[in-house]
């Protein structure tokens, strides 16, 4: 009967983990996500609220 090897190889969550990293990288190179950034989810400077003075 052969020995097992010392060494069974690269654990799953480790795999799982670089697939994930090569992807997000991925998305952020492409664009795929869309703008990031702090002001992302601000209105634009265009446009004005209710009730404001455009100057």
């Amino acid at each position: 009967m052969a020995d097992p090897p010392d060494y069974p190889g690269t654990p799953r969550w480790v795999k799982v983990s670089g697939i994930i990293v090569v992807l997000v990288i991925a998305a952020l190179f492409t664009g795929v996500g869309g703008p990031h950034g702090p002001g992302r989810h601000l209105p634009s400077s265009s446009v004005t609220e209710p009730g404001m003075q455009q100057r």
